[in-house]
């Protein structure tokens, strides 16, 4: 067991190293000059010259990732292009508010949808089930910013309940909270919850058709006891996945949502960075991004291990 995990450790180190090179790849190859988005069009050829000295935009490219990868490696994110500030502490200041709202969409999506799907598994082909299935796929077939534009005509400027936009966060009041978290939450959670349902519906349905499980309804067990203490423990494993993968999505997926509610989160923060080509902080923003989606799905391979002893020796 601790050699699997062990090597999907090691898996994940070697994809966020590759990860890295195509951050700093595609940072590199963007069209325009840094020096000339940084300073202006009506700044001068010395000037340019200049920042770019200062920059080491002159150093061949497999020097400046060396240079940038160590600076990463021991936590010097370098400083903003735009702001002539520390990276870390204009990502420090937007991460925390991307934080919350990822946590309290996870806190909302992840009883809800696995709930309904157990519910739907347990009534399959019923209206629930039907009702359920149609519903979950119509909305997690709109975009996000589809969902957003919906719930703000309908929220905001209709029943004028919640603000349309939260350009500055009010987590010090309940009240604060959810005119902040409202939206964006409620956006967020019709992009991932279909997706941990119909997972938790087809894993538990798979189960249910194993020859145990109609043993124990010959028996007379419940259903409800027959779900819960026989279906779900051995349909953890792929619940475990799709909801990692999903909260990974939470965590990398919130550029399109921060823009739409103007949320100061990290993915307004990338956004604006790329609009004023601060590639420190594109970089820094990706990469955090990357790592946060390695991050969870190692937890979910290791997860799937301790739920299913199958996977814990080798064959």
């Amino acid at each position: 067991m601790f050699r699997l995990i062990a090597q999907r450790l090691l898996l994940g180190i070697v994809t966020l190293w590759v990860i890295s090179l195509l951050v700093f790849s595609a940072t590199q190859i963007l069209p325009g000059d840094v020096a000339i988005a940084i300073l202006g069009n009506e700044s001068t050829e010395e000037a340019r010259q200049a920042l770019r000295d200062r920059l080491g935009l002159e150093k061949p490219m497999m020097e400046r990732y060396g240079n940038w990868l160590a600076g990463m490696v021991q936590g010097d994110l370098g400083l903003s292009l735009a702001t002539e500030t520390p990276v870390s502490r204009i990502v420090g200041l937007r991460i925390t508010n991307s934080l919350i709202l990822a946590v309290v969409t996870a806190v909302l999506a992840v009883p809800i949808s696995v709930g309904l799907g157990l519910l739907s598994a347990a009534y399959p082909g019923s209206i629930f089930d039907k009702t359920l299935t149609v519903g979950s796929l119509l909305v997690i077939s709109l975009p996000e910013f589809v969902v957003g534009l919906l719930l703000v005509l309908l929220l905001a400027v209709q029943l004028r309940w919640l603000p349309a936009v939260v350009s500055t966060p009010n987590f010090s009041t309940v009240d604060g909270i959810i005119r902040t978290l409202t939206l964006p939450a409620l956006t967020l959670l019709a992009s991932v919850q279909a997706h941990m349902i119909r997972m938790t519906r087809a894993a538990v349905l798979d189960v249910m058709r194993r020859p145990y499980i109609e043993m124990a309804l010959l028996k007379g067990a419940s259903k409800r006891r027959i779900i819960l203490r026989h279906a779900l423990p051995n349909a953890l494993a792929p619940i475990v996945n799709v909801v990692a993968l999903n909260l990974g999505y939470l965590v990398s997926g919130v550029v399109i949502v921060e823009v739409v509610f103007s949320y100061p989160g990290l993915g307004r923060l990338m956004v604006d960075a790329v609009a004023t080509r601060d590639i420190p902080v594109v970089q820094v923003t990706g990469m955090i991004f990357c790592t946060a989606y390695i991050l969870l799905t190692l937890a979910a391979d290791v997860a799937a291990v301790f739920t299913n002893p199958r996977l814990r020796y080798a064959k």
